[in-house]
């Protein structure tokens, strides 16, 4: 008889709901908030490799106005060390850069080459071994030759 009046009195008792509702809820609203986080970071790092590749460009033609022809691998080099200064501040070993010529000329009378940026964004959840995605962007370049 003690046990069914313990059993009807547990069933009535709303003391740790709350505790129990959150145990339910919590982990949802976390995945949910790393979430937001984790697209946030991910499009910063999209638009700073947007704009590094607008700096390569624009570095390049620069150069090339002033006379001073640079080769691919100094337009790489100049996008790595972009990618880690202000205000990008990206990690150097998740940057990978890549200057090489357009495999079909477009405009006659210029130099086409193509500037790909890879990163790999920061991972909210690298604690848990997930790894971030890569995200790349390419742009041309035009450069005129004579």
């Amino acid at each position: 008889m003690s046990a069914a009046r313990t059993l009807r009195r547990l069933a009535h008792d709303e003391v740790g709901s709350m505790i129990v509702e959150f145990a339910i809820l919590g982990p949802a609203l976390i995945m949910m908030l790393l979430g937001v986080l984790q697209t946030g970071i991910a499009m910063q790092n999209y638009n700073a490799l947007r704009n590094i590749s607008a700096d390569v460009a624009r570095y390049a033609m620069v150069q090339r106005q002033g006379g001073n022809n640079l080769s691919n691998s100094q337009l790489r080099n100049y996008a790595v060390s972009k990618a880690q200064s202000l205000p990008y501040l990206l990690n150097r070993a998740r940057v990978n850069a890549k200057v090489v010529p357009a495999t079909t000329q477009r405009v006659a009378g210029v130099n086409e080459l193509t500037v790909t940026v890879t990163y790999q964004i920061d991972s909210l959840l690298e604690f848990a071994g997930i790894q971030g995605p890569f995200i790349t962007h390419t742009r041309p370049i035009f450069l005129i030759t004579s």
